[in-house]
């Protein structure tokens, strides 16, 4: 891995293609629009590492004010267990903290056991009292 930095308008069809390659579900906010508006948003970190001018790992860090949230953390599988997600997760960190955030929490896939691994090995325990409750809106929506 070569650097971790912030995500641009450019990297978004890279960023959707990683997570193809990544296994992450799909979701309505898979699209390119969608993807470059996060990038921007101010109050987000979408962090992404690269390997030879490719990216090979990504991460979205957010603070709403009250807590921080950490998703979509993906790592190429062919560059698995380099590293390159304990130096997102700890680059997304670092902004949470300037941030103000205090607690965060990380959205995990539970069918995904190299992901459960992780997140437990990196510190976070599972919070077994929530759920999460989902529905989509407008555009995205049924």
């Amino acid at each position: 891995m070569s650097e971790v930095r912030r995500a641009t308008r450019t990297d978004a069809e890279a960023i959707l293609a990683l997570w193809k390659a990544a296994e992450a579900t799909a979701s309505v906010t898979d699209t390119l629009e969608d993807v470059r508006r996060m990038i921007e948003t101010e109050r987000a970190a979408f962090v992404v590492a690269m390997a030879d001018g490719a990216v090979v790992g990504s991460l979205i860090a957010t603070f709403d004010g009250w807590r921080g949230n950490m998703y979509r953390l993906a790592t190429h599988p062919g560059q698995r267990r380099n590293g390159i997600a304990r130096t997102l997760v700890a680059e997304a960190e670092r902004v949470l903290d300037e941030w103000g955030a205090k607690r965060v929490t990380a959205l995990v896939e539970m069918d995904h056991p190299w992901a459960v691994g992780f997140w437990r090995a990196a510190g976070y325990r599972l919070d077994e009292r929530l759920s999460r409750y989902v529905r989509d809106l407008g555009r995205g929506g049924s």
